[in-house]
C-alpha cells in the first residue's frame, strides 16, 4: 500500500513539474505571456487546421460541386476560396482561445512589414498574385495557356505558384506573379473551341478553284475538324514563286496538340494534291553574271 502511495505521490509531483514547465512564461506579447505550453497548442492547433482545410477544400471540389455539373477552374476557385476563409476564421479562434491578446498582433505586424521591405517582396507578391488568379479567373484548372516560354494546361492554382502541365509529361511550377506582370496567352479562356491556320502553296499553274476545293475536302474529312464553324479557304496573295493560301479550321480536340492536327491536314493535303497533279513549288531564282574584264576587252579591241 505504501509503494502505491509513493507512486501515485512521484506522478502527481512528475505532473506538476511537467505543468509548471509548460506554464512558465518564455516571453511576453503584450499583455499576454506565452509559454511553451501555448507554442506546443500553436504549432498543434495550425497543423490540424491546415489538415482539415485541405480535406474540406478537396471535399467541396472533387464531389459535392462535381454533382452540381460545375466546371472544373470554377470548382477549384470556389474550393480555394473556401479554404482561405476556414484559414482565416481558424487562425483568429485559435490565437483568442491560446489567450493571445488580437491587439498585441500589431507588433507582429509591424515586425512583418518590416521582413516583408527587406526579404519577402517576392513571396508577398505572389501570394497576392494568387489571390487575384483565384478570384479574377484570367486562367483556371483546365486551360490551355502560354506564359513566357512555357506552354501547357493548367494542373493546379495555389496561392504561391500556379503547375502547369506540358506536352511532356513535364510539371512546370510557375510563380503567380508571372500571370499579372506578363502576357498570358489563354487558349482557353472562353470556350474549347481554336482555330487553326494552315499555310499552303501551289504553283502558278494550277487553278485557285480547284485547289481551294480539295483544301475543304481535306478539312471536312477530318473528323478532328469542326463542322460548325466551318473551314474557310482564304486566297492569300500572289507570292514569289507560288499562289499562296490559307486554310483556316476550328477544332476543340487538339487544342493542346495543335502541331499533331495540322500534321496530320498537310499529309492528307499531299496526298490529295499528288492524286490531282497539283504542283508544290520550290523558291526558284535567276542569276546573270557578267564579266565585266571580258567587256572592257572587247571595248579596247573594237577601239583599236
Amino acid at each position: 500500500m505504501e509503494a502505491i502511495k509513493a507512486f501515485f505521490s512521484f506522478l502527481i509531483e512528475y505532473f506538476e513539474k511537467a505543468r509548471s514547465v509548460f506554464s512558465s512564461s518564455l516571453f511576453s506579447l503584450g499583455e499576454s505571456d506565452i509559454s511553451l505550453g501555448t507554442i506546443i497548442y500553436f504549432i498543434i492547433s495550425f497543423w490540424l487546421l491546415f489538415f482539415l482545410s485541405a480535406r474540406v477544400r478537396r471535399l467541396l471540389t472533387t464531389r459535392l460541386l462535381s454533382r452540381a455539373n460545375i466546371e472544373v477552374g470554377l470548382r477549384e476557385t470556389i474550393g480555394s476560396g473556401t479554404r482561405l476563409v476556414i484559414i482565416v476564421i481558424g487562425t483568429i479562434i485559435i490565437i483568442q482561445s491560446a489567450g493571445v491578446d488580437l491587439s498585441a498582433l500589431s507588433l507582429l505586424a509591424g515586425a512583418l512589414g518590416v521582413g516583408i521591405g527587406f526579404g519577402l517582396q517576392n513571396i508577398t507578391d505572389n501570394s497576392i498574385s494568387g489571390l487575384i488568379i483565384l478570384f479574377e479567373k484570367p486562367i483556371k484548372v483546365g486551360d490551355r495557356i502560354e506564359v513566357g516560354n512555357v506552354n501547357g494546361d493548367v494542373l493546379n492554382i495555389s496561392v504561391r505558384a500556379t503547375t502547369i502541365l506540358t506536352n511532356d509529361n513535364i510539371s512546370i511550377i510557375v510563380p503567380n506573379s508571372e500571370f499579372i506582370s506578363k502576357q498570358v496567352i489563354n487558349w482557353s479562356h472562353n470556350d474549347r473551341n481554336i482555330r487553326f491556320r494552315i499555310p499552303v502553296g501551289v504553283s502558278y499553274n494550277e487553278n485557285p478553284e480547284e485547289v481551294k476545293e480539295i483544301l475543304l475536302s481535306v478539312a471536312h474529312d477530318n473528323k478532328d475538324v469542326l463542322k460548325n464553324p466551318s473551314p474557310m479557304v482564304l486566297f492569300e496573295g500572289f507570292g514569289d514563286s507560288s499562289l499562296d493560301f490559307e486554310l483556316a479550321v476550328w477544332t476543340s480536340t487538339y487544342i493542346d496538340r495543335p502541331r499533331i492536327l495540322k500534321s496530320h491536314l498537310y499529309f492528307e493535303i499531299f496526298r490529295r494534291f499528288a492524286e490531282a497533279g497539283v504542283e508544290i513549288p520550290f523558291p526558284q531564282r535567276d542569276i546573270h553574271i557578267k564579266s565585266t574584264v571580258a567587256s572592257e576587252q572587247n571595248e579596247m579591241q573594237s577601239g583599236s
